[in-house]
């Protein structure tokens, strides 16, 4: 076809060529995404508010798009691993490799006494020779962890790369009892890899680990966590967390939030974050497709005359986006206005944003009451706890939330569940798990 003679054939196409490409760029962005529980406020009264940040990955069409890998598996073979727990925890290592290919770069490490490196840092032409080596771990020892983690950043180390997703997958099923071992020191090691780009996946096997070290380890690293009561559940961890390796879109979130005309930042919700006069940071690792992460900042907002607006905070994002491989920048500002109409102010309620707020606070008192039930104040959990049912009850009733219902029955039967003394190792455990993943929006 002489395309000279008939240019009508190939200019439709073009045009809609050429109409799609902003969309398609647009595509490959993360979305902000400002709310305010609130929006009509009540004029004439300073009062509180809940802002919520959310963060939307976009979508990666399929398994050729995605991001390489650069794993490091940290295995516990301590002597309380012997048995069952090593052979599953094997077995789940190899299933679970078998999903990455040689883009992807893997390194498995072991601690009992002493760190071993059992595979370098190596990429996955062929596999056979790790599965191999992986079949050969045997357990017997001590619980080096602090050395372990470290030992598995070393080799992360030899292909670190920003435009890559970089992270130590840890097991353990005991106490660290060899270097550092209390979960601050831990804390500090996920703070100083999370400025790496390096992010720390913690599974606890069993009854006998330490939860506060892994979840602060994890917290501080941006990683995930999970508590795996019993060694056959392992393969479906290992599953679970590779699956979220491999769908990373975006990393190095900094997030800073500026609350604008007199309105206070009370606290964050569901993250940590540093609080200086009116401005907010903190700071996500990672973001993973089609994935809603989010923070909540409670406020303090001066007394409006009705009629009017106010801007109430301006918010920031920078991020680097894996699929173009280049930095980026979204901001956004919160916008109340206010009424003497409580029909109005009813009205405007924000339902989605007021229930996940409702949530996060729910988790601080979970978290309140743990520490509560730590100092041997049984009732005084207790009460925490039903304090909790009582605020997703009524919220659950005003909001026709089935979520913040089924959540108010588990707040009442955490309470129901906190005098057993034979209990409370494995219900501590399934709290802590339970609130981290909460706070963070865990994908599994």
């Amino acid at each position: 076809m002489n395309i000279y003679k008939s240019p009508h054939r190939w200019l439709l196409p073009l045009m809609l060529l050429l109409l799609c490409l902003p969309f398609a760029a647009r595509a490959q962005e993360v979305t902000l995404d400002l709310s305010l529980a609130t929006p009509v406020m009540d004029a004439e009264k300073a009062q509180r508010a809940f802002i919520k940040i959310g963060l939307d990955g976009f979508e990666r069409s399929g398994s050729g798009e995605r991001t390489p890998a650069n794993v490091a598996i940290v295995l516990d073979k301590s002597g309380s691993m012997s048995g069952e727990k090593i052979a599953n925890a094997r077995e789940a290592a190899i299933m679970a490799i078998e999903r990455l290919d040689e883009r992807d770069i893997v390194s498995v490490v072991t601690y009992d006494s002493r760190v071993e490196v059992v595979v370098p840092a190596t990429r996955l032409h062929d596999p056979i020779p790790i599965y191999r080596a992986i079949r050969g771990i045997r357990a017997g020892g001590n619980t080096a962890l602090f050395a372990g983690v470290s030992k598995g950043a070393r080799e992360l180390r030899k292909f670190l790369d920003r435009n890559q997703v970089n992270r130590i997958i840890l097991l353990s099923d005991g106490l660290a009892n060899v270097g550092p071992q209390s979960p601050a020191e831990l804390g500090r090691l996920g703070q100083s890899l999370a400025r790496e780009g390096i992010s720390v996946t913690t599974i606890g096997l069993g009854l006998g680990y330490n939860e506060d070290l892994m979840t602060q380890l994890a917290g501080f690293s941006d990683g995930n966590h999970a508590f795996v009561e019993n060694a056959e559940d392992l393969a479906r961890i290992f599953q679970y967390e590779f699956g979220d390796v491999m769908s990373v879109v975006a990393q190095d979130l900094s997030i800073e939030i500026r609350c604008l005309n007199g309105v206070k930042p009370l606290r964050l919700l569901g993250r940590d974050g540093e609080v200086i006069g009116d401005r907010v940071r903190t700071r996500l690792n990672q973001l993973h497709s089609e994935q809603e992460k989010y923070l909540v900042l409670e406020v303090e907002v001066p007394a409006q005359p009705a009629g009017s607006a106010l801007e109430l905070a301006a918010v920031q994002v920078d991020y680097a986006n894996l699929a173009t491989q280049q930095p980026a920048r979204l901001d956004g500002r919160v916008l109340a206005s206010f009424s003497a109409s409580q029909e109005e102010i009813e009205r405007a309620i924000d339902k989605p944003t007021l229930e996940a707020a409702v949530e996060q606070v729910a988790n601080e008192y979970s978290r309140e009451a743990v520490e509560r039930r730590d100092q041997g104040d049984v009732e005084g959990a207790r009460q925490i706890l039903e304090k909790s049912a009582a605020l997703l009850g009524a919220q659950a009733e005003a909001l026709s939330s089935p979520k913040l219902e089924a959540q108010e029955q588990e707040a009442l039967q955490d309470a129901d569940e906190l005098s057993s003394e034979e209990e409370w190792n494995r219900k501590r455990k399934e709290l802590r798990e339970r609130q981290y993943k909460r706070a963070t929006q865990q994908t599994y």
